[in-house]
């Protein structure tokens, strides 16, 4: 339940056109709803404001249908994260409204588009073309969370130019996420231009002594640059999450 469920509910009550025993009704699964194989955090939207995502990764395909329903009926938004193409097309012969967007490998349900509901831009960096998929993960979620996003694409260290030819975009944005593979110095050099916050997101892209993203990894974690912070491999949700957590906190509330 978010926030502008809850104050409709509160206002038929103090209106008289909805009765104190149907509003507990609808309060009955406020805090959590359990359906056996998931105990769903209705409470989620009213504490952190964003409801539950779902990590379609490991879960049936039922499992996904059987929280996805629970979910929607009281949200306008939903996501499911790490959902393969098959998985995603048996969600969409149950919920028709659903949209999958294959390169990102996420779901999303929504009644109505987001609001802009962030104080600044957001903007997403990828190093190479392959880091795109992980890029665009945390676009959607961005978005998904009421953000103004853009996206600039395969400007890594291998041809630094492409950057520099942004250098407008960059400078605009209140928060970024860059995202690259290999070595993993992309976000050194975007974070040494600009004083805004910048969210590393190491991606599993490269030959073998990348260690399937750790050599990223390790490379972000050891940035000389001081405004950078470093999200977990291949973890777009989590930065597309974090960057929309930091761009909602406004210069009146600090």
């Amino acid at each position: 339940m978010n926030q502008k469920t809850l104050a409709r509910l509160l206002s038929q009550v103090a209106q008289g056109s909805l009765s104190v025993a149907d509003a507990s009704i609808q309060f009955k699964d406020l805090s959590f709803e359990d359906i056996d194989f998931a105990h769903i955090d209705h409470h989620r939207s009213l504490r952190k404001g964003f409801p539950e995502v779902i990590f379609g990764q490991g879960k049936t395909s039922a499992q996904i249908i059987g929280i996805l329903e629970k979910i929607i009926a009281k949200e306008e938004i939903v996501l499911v994260t790490r959902i393969d193409q098959d998985k995603a097309q048996e969600v969409k012969n149950v919920l028709p409204a659903a949209e999958y967007f294959e390169d990102a490998r996420l779901l999303r349900i929504q009644t109505n588009p987001p609001s802009l509901t962030g104080f600044g831009k957001i903007l997403i960096i990828s190093a190479g073309t392959s880091d795109i998929p992980v890029a665009r993960e945390a676009a959607l979620t961005a978005q998904a969370m009421g953000n103004e996003v853009e996206t600039l694409f395969d400007v890594g260290v291998a041809g630094i130019h492409r950057l520099f030819a942004h250098k407008d975009k960059i400078f605009e944005a209140s928060v970024l996420i860059v995202v690259a593979g290999m070595e993993g110095a992309l976000p050194s050099v975007v974070a040494g231009m600009v004083k805004a916050p910048v969210i590393a997101v190491p991606t599993s892209i490269g030959y073998g002594t990348s260690f399937g993203g750790m050599t990223a990894l390790l490379g972000m974690l050891n940035s000389c640059s001081s405004n950078i912070a470093v999200v977990n491999i291949d973890n777009g949700f989590g930065a597309g999450y974090m960057a929309s957590s930091i761009n909602h906190v406004s210069a009146v509330e600090s």
